[in-house]
């Protein structure tokens, strides 16, 4: 009676002090992050742990067979379910392991020695032990191996009892059929449930002892074999939240193509790829519709091109390819040839066989004019501009028409853009040509001109380059601007060159007959979100299951699937802060950084500054 009575009067007391404390101070006070994160109850059992409305299970491994393949834990970590893994690795002193090892291997000789007094058969296991000993025994003395005492747990988690017995049963079945045994932690759930959660404390302490070769195994970043150890770091992993890191350079071509649609992420994820492979040498030039890369540009120091109509700077098509060592003058000049009547093709529309004939002959003419021909050597000599093909053609004949119909690229409004001598060079590691203010009808000729120089100047040095050509489907609109990209993709890994194409428009990329080829060349595919009239054909062309097509229909920005080879993956692309401000290309950013820039210049440089100040970039316009 005395304790009920202590109790009532300690409830009284209580409900007093509710009316002489604030109820807002009081939560303040008595609510700690404890109480926001904490399960609203805990119930511990031999078996499970009740933690809320989830079920919980731990289990340890107790039993490892004699040899451990790389990525035997893969299936466990890729699982599709809800659980934890803890992997505790304490080191062993070398000289204490030599001494057990002594003692060991001495118990092992006498036990063989005793059977052959008796003359008993030889027992292989003795035999395949007392080798092993002597082996692992000899490398941890030359301390190419150590030994540790390691402890793998696993804490899985249900909506009810079924459900975890059904995860353990799949847990089980993975594990012993690599003759991998595990036991629930039974009467010690509690110490298994802490031991996996992110406090580093090992209570259950069930260790095994390995070597260093089979702990290696144990690695747990793994995402289907496209966690390599050079390369770049594409995103995450979001089956298993591990790193992506991969190097386009290690397969069999170093081609890549982007489809997403419009605000997926597909400028953000290449120029992500962009900013840290230049981060790792590479040399990086872009084609740019949009005028994208141009704040990359400048804050990596690399050279941006602007061109157009009115630009200052000019690329003259009738220029050659220097002549390699094992080639012969007289290919790179037909092949220079052939180039320039697929251009024209591009300027002045169809052409019949006829007229292609008067301009193949006109070409070979201009070139004759500069003492250009098949048997000299041409390498110093300066090439012939627009305005001398056409005093050619205009005295071919049959060639009238198609002189005046060459007008305006000569003298004309557009006289300015190709008729002139080329005064461009690529001689930084990161080149931007931008098209944005070019007219439209003349962006496809833009990008075969802009292509096929890039082209001439990755023939003269070999180096590892990046060709990376946003809005592909411009190129695809002609056959001819087409035809010569997939040149470029077939034959750019001959030159240590990769080809990277971005487009959101699938079926005009596609339309072309070049299209699928190109795909077919790309080791690399980056996959974002797609809208619902193209995602059918995405499913066709990259054999897509139905779980991957939804996730691309579903998919939030910078998400998406990462095809290597025969390797596939969701993929979430993140960035880095300082990463983000380069290359974000969200108006509000933008204008935030304008802005923050412009009241910079107002009020001058912060005192705080050093002399660690950014560089002045180069910036030049086409």
């Amino acid at each position: 009676m005395g304790l009920l009575s202590n109790l009532k009067k300690g409830r009284e007391e209580e409900n007093d002090l509710d009316h002489f404390i604030p109820h807002e101070s009081f939560d303040q006070a008595s609510i700690g992050l404890r109480d926001v994160i904490a399960p609203a109850a805990i119930q511990v059992t031999p078996k499970n742990i009740s933690l809320g409305n989830k079920v919980v299970r731990s289990f340890a491994i107790v039993s490892y067979p004699r040899f451990l393949n790389e990525g035997w834990f893969s299936p466990i970590i890729n699982m599709n379910k809800e659980f934890d893994i803890a992997i505790y690795i304490h080191p062993m002193e070398s000289k204490d392991v030599l001494r057990k090892f002594r003692r060991k291997v001495a118990q092992v000789e006498s036990q063989i020695i005793e059977r052959e007094r008796k003359g008993m058969v030889r027992d292989p296991k003795l035999d395949t032990a007392h080798q092993d000993l002597e082996t692992l025994r000899s490398n941890i003395q030359q301390a190419t191996e150590r030994l540790f005492e390691v402890g793998v747990y696993i804490t899985i988690y249900g909506e009810n009892l079924e459900e975890i017995d059904e995860v353990e049963k799949d847990v089980r079945s993975i594990l012993e059929g690599r003759l991998i045994f595990v036991k629930p932690t039974v009467f010690q759930q509690e110490q298994g449930f802490r031991s996996t959660s992110p406090f580093g404390t090992d209570l259950l302490a069930i260790h095994t002892k390995l070597n260093s070769e089979p702990l290696a195994s144990l690695f747990p970043f793994v995402s289907f074999d496209l966690s390599s150890e050079k390369g770049i770091l594409y995103g995450i992993n979001e089956h298993n939240a591990s790193l992506i890191l991969f190097d386009r350079f290690s397969l069999p071509n170093y081609n890549s193509v982007t489809f997403a649609t419009s605000g997926a992420g597909k400028s953000y994820a290449m120029k992500l790829e962009v900013l840290r492979s230049l981060m790792v040498g590479t040399n990086v030039i872009i084609i740019d519709p949009e005028k994208e890369f141009e704040r990359l540009a400048q804050a990596t120091g690399g050279r941006y091109f602007n061109v157009s109509l009115n630009s200052h700077h000019h690329i003259n098509p009738f220029d050659l390819p220097s002549v390699g060592e094992d080639e012969n003058p007289a290919d790179v000049l037909r092949s220079a040839i052939i180039n320039l009547i697929g251009l024209f093709r591009v300027l002045l529309g169809s052409l019949t066989q006829e007229e292609e004939s008067i301009v193949d002959r006109a070409i070979r003419e201009t070139y004759a004019l500069k003492d250009i021909t098949p048997s000299g050597e041409f390498g110093n000599m300066e090439p012939p501009l627009l305005s001398d093909f056409a005093l050619v053609l205009a005295g071919i004949d049959g060639g009238e028409e198609l002189a005046e119909r060459l007008d305006r690229y000569t003298s004309g409004s557009w006289a300015g853009f190709i008729n002139q001598p080329t005064n461009v060079d690529m001689d930084k590691q990161f080149v931007v040509f931008s098209i944005r203010d070019m007219e439209d009808e003349l962006k496809t000729a833009a990008m075969y001109i802009i292509t096929r120089f890039i082209w001439n100047n990755v023939r003269k040095n070999l180096k590892k380059r990046l060709l990376v050509v946003d809005e592909a489907w411009i190129m695809m609109q002609s056959d001819d601007t087409a035809a010569f990209l997939f040149g470029l993709v077939k034959r750019g890994r001959k030159y240590y060159l990769g080809v990277g194409t971005i487009t959101q428009d699938v079926s005009d990329f596609l339309r072309s007959k070049y299209g699928k080829p190109i795909l077919n060349n790309a080791s690399l595919v980056l996959l974002l979100r797609q809208s619902a009239t193209s995602i059918d054909l995405i499913q066709e062309i990259f054999n897509l299951t139905d779980n991957e097509k939804y996730l691309l229909l579903e998919a939030g920005l910078g998400e998406g699937l990462f095809i290597a080879g025969l390797k596939r993956v969701a993929i979430k692309i993140i960035a880095s802060l300082t990463e983000d401000k380069i290359i974000t290309s969200d108006p509000s950013q933008v204008l935030a950084q304008q802005s923050a820039a412009k009241k910079e210049e107002i009020g001058g440089a912060p005192e705080s500054q050093t002399s660690d100040s950014p560089v002045v970039h180069e910036q030049e316009t086409v």
